[in-house]
């Protein structure tokens, strides 16, 4: 009898490629996908370390595990992924009960290491090397590249993927660990992404993400000249089928006006960016040790958008870092109404063990004012986005319809009409109502009304 494979994930888009790739394979090596924790096995968690609160639910939620190991002696419980890498023998130590850590570099020796804990072998660490130790060519071997083949019917969404082009970074942002638990940059050579996608394609597949750290820092030195990752855009464009193209996450420095013509010329590349800013402040900017003023961040915003009229930017913002005053958020304030972002990802600033931050600087912006910092930049991100979302009431939009919303009606009304979602090309999100065939299809839809993070329609009459 087959085992029986859960597996759980918390984090990024990496993250959830990973957990994708993990199934995969373990179904090839015989394993059975379930849907619960009770019904399972062999119980993965996947984990992140950006933040204290991702980790803390880790920790909450193997501790719930310890009954189902003393009920079921069996079932096997692996932590996979960043905190894996982190914390290594600290999860051991806090969780007995757990069998397998394993870190983000070494997922394809999961196989291997699952059917040895099957077989009665005791707690198994397999993790990458520290950059600390030895030299970048002895770590970067520690950081096996995991592309393994895909599964179609692994994808959440079949008709959508995420495709890794590199992993780790360089950077070393001071409050980001990243570099730590990623290990260092690694791209993926031109040729292998492009069959990679060629298949998904073949597969029905309509939209690729191509994921990386710093993914605009991508190069392929394999190929008798440097391919950067507009010449790679330049080739995925050309794929039969592939309808759309976005790739995150980039960093300021490197949004060349190379890659920013690209996305203006290459047809299926979406006028979609998301271009983390972080601070609007110089000083604190170079405490995070971004490499980049906001006087240059204002000019690559006001690049894309001469180049690419009704371009979507998107950002991050650490509200609360470490010596962050009030003047400091102020001028934060000023860049998102400077930079009109479709959308930013705000997070109050998390000292995380093993990061420069937390061996420079003391953590001394109070909680309770980190929260109200982080409440005020929401508010104004709201307002614009809500203000940028009211031009589309009475225009058509085109949309790749995703699948049901998440508030779609339990039963399908008569005429098996329900709430459907989809995005539109610079990624707003529209929902309407339709017959559940539409999911996967690229389609015309008529914007009514509009709130501060949804675009509302009903579908276009197709002749």
């Amino acid at each position: 009898m087959p085992r029986r494979l859960y597996i759980e994930t918390v984090g990024c888009q990496m993250n959830v490629l990973d957990s994708e790739l993990v199934a995969a394979g373990l179904l090839r090596a015989g394993y059975e996908l379930v849907d619960s924790m009770p019904a399972a096995d062999t119980i993965l968690l996947n984990t992140c370390s950006v933040r204290r609160h991702a980790e803390d639910k880790i920790y909450s939620k193997l501790g719930r595990l310890k009954h189902v190991k003393q009920q079921r002696p069996g079932t096997i419980i692996g932590v996979l992924g960043c905190m894996a890498q982190k914390d290594q023998q600290k999860i051991f130590r806090r969780a007995p009960h757990v069998d397998l850590v394993v870190g983000p570099g070494q997922l394809g020796q999961l196989p291997a290491l699952l059917s040895r804990i099957a077989a009665g072998e005791t707690q198994r660490l397999q993790v990458s090397r520290e950059r600390t130790c030895g030299d970048r060519r002895s770590v970067l071997a520690s950081y096996e590249p995991y592309n393994p083949g895909r599964t179609p019917k692994m994808r959440p969404i079949p008709h959508q993927a995420m495709v890794r082009i590199m992993s780790g970074c360089d950077k070393f942002c001071t409050y980001c660990i990243v570099p730590s638990v990623r290990g260092p940059e690694q791209s993926r050579p031109v040729g292998q992404i492009e069959a990679e996608v060629r298949q998904l394609a073949a597969e029905g597949c309509r939209e690729v993400t191509l994921l990386g750290q710093r993914v605009n820092g991508y190069r392929d030195d394999g190929t008798g000249r440097t391919l950067r990752l507009a010449d790679l855009l330049a080739r995925l464009n050309d794929v039969e089928g592939l309808r759309r193209i976005k790739f995150v996450t980039n960093h300021p420095t490197h949004m060349t006006a190379e890659l920013i013509e690209a996305v203006r010329d290459l047809p299926k590349v979406s006028p979609y960016l998301h271009v983390p800013a972080q601070s609007g402040s110089n000083r604190i900017l170079k405490r995070m040790n971004r490499g980049y003023t906001v006087e240059a961040y204002r000019e690559m915003v006001d690049r894309i958008c001469e180049t690419i009229p009704g371009a979507s930017i998107t950002s991050d913002f650490i509200v609360g870092f470490c010596g962050e005053t009030r003047q400091d958020f102020q001028q934060t304030v000023d860049l998102v109404r400077y930079s009109r972002f479709k959308n930013s990802f705000i997070f109050k600033y998390s000292a995380r063990p093993r990061t420069k931050a937390i061996d420079l600087y003391e953590d001394d912006v109070p909680y309770e004012e980190k929260q109200r910092r982080n409440n005020e930049l929401l508010a104004v991100q709201n307002a614009i986005i809500l203000e940028d979302n009211r031009p589309f009431v009475g225009r058509r939009a085109e949309i790749l319809v995703e699948g049901p919303s998440k508030v779609s009606r339990k039963r399908v009304d008569k005429g098996g009409i329900i709430q459907l979602v989809g995005r539109t090309v610079c990624d707003r999100i529209v929902v309407f109502d339709g017959p559940a065939e539409l999911i996967g299809r690229i389609l015309p839809v008529e914007i009514e009304k509009a709130d501060g993070h949804t675009l509302f329609g009903k579908q276009h009459p197709i002749h």
